[in-house]
């Protein structure tokens, strides 16, 4: 999530998206984290990911 919050490069960033998106669905199936802080986490980056120019 650092990596990603850190890229200005959006091509860059979408690949790390998909990895890191899975990675959050991965720890809330399992409940490491709640499915609610996964969807949240998930929803910044993806506001981010999209902010880029």
């Amino acid at each position: 999530m650092k990596r990603l919050f850190a890229t200005t490069d959006k091509t860059e960033a979408q690949e790390l998206l998909k990895k890191v998106s899975s990675m959050l669905d991965k720890l809330a199936k399992r409940n490491i984290i709640h499915k609610n802080k996964a969807a949240r986490h998930k929803s910044q980056l993806y506001k981010h990911v999209n902010s880029l120019a």
